[in-house]
């Protein structure tokens, strides 16, 4: 018998997960809570042998991945697979990085989620394909065309605004005229399709350029 704890805060979820769980005659659920507070609340007080913990993300208080980042400190041969409407990039990866094994769109079967139960235990880490796509191209990215790429010169220009620097301050910084700043300037914001300096530092920060120097 595998042994499931739940948390997930949307009541008709959490019982839809039970039923189906308790159902199934190689799952025992020893946990269903609410929050990460009341889980681990109940770890603390009762001593509580689970194998699988299979939690949502956007929860009241806590998070989920807080919920694993504390949990993983105290259950260590625990496994933690995340459910989650959010499969942003942000999100999986703070979640891997916290230490779940797994990470399921909210959307998936009942049936998908039981398999991967069995999965994690068996050693595997179970995704929905579009979040295994994104775990992939973030090890492997697709290199950018050399007509989008961002010249040694555009680079400056890029940090000088992310620097805060004026068009004059950048064209003294560089040694070159304020209309060759403007020029550079308007090859970023074609190549990286945006509008603003607001948009251009926020994919600067993001580490969205950072592929596209040569």
């Amino acid at each position: 018998m595998i042994k499931v704890a739940l948390i997930e805060d949307v009541t008709a979820i959490r019982l839809g997960q039970e039923k189906y769980l308790k159902m199934m005659g190689d799952i025992e659920l020893v946990l269903s809570v609410e929050s990460v507070e009341d889980f681990e609340k109940a770890i603390e007080e009762k001593n509580i042998d689970i194998d699988v913990v299979v939690s949502d993300i956007g929860l009241p208080g806590k998070s989920g991945i807080e919920g694993v980042s504390w949990a993983k400190a105290k259950m260590p041969k625990t496994h933690f697979m995340m459910v989650s409407v959010y499969t942003d990039t942000d999100n999986i990866f703070k979640a891997l990085c916290a230490g779940a094994v797994g990470y399921l769109a909210k959307n998936t079967p009942l049936s998908e989620l039981h398999e991967a139960i069995h999965s994690v235990v068996k050693g595997g880490s179970p995704m929905t394909p579009s979040v295994a796509r994104k775990v992939i191209e973030h090890f492997n990215p697709t290199k950018p065309s050399s007509e989008n790429a961002l010249s040694s010169k555009e680079h400056q220009v890029v940090q000088g605004v992310v620097d805060g620097l004026s068009y004059k301050l950048i064209a003294d910084r560089m040694g070159i005229s304020i209309n060759t700043v403007r020029h550079h300037i308007r090859n970023i914001y074609t190549k990286l399709q945006i509008n603003s300096k607001a948009e251009l530092i926020k994919k600067s920060f993001s580490g969205e350029i950072k592929s596209l120097f040569f």
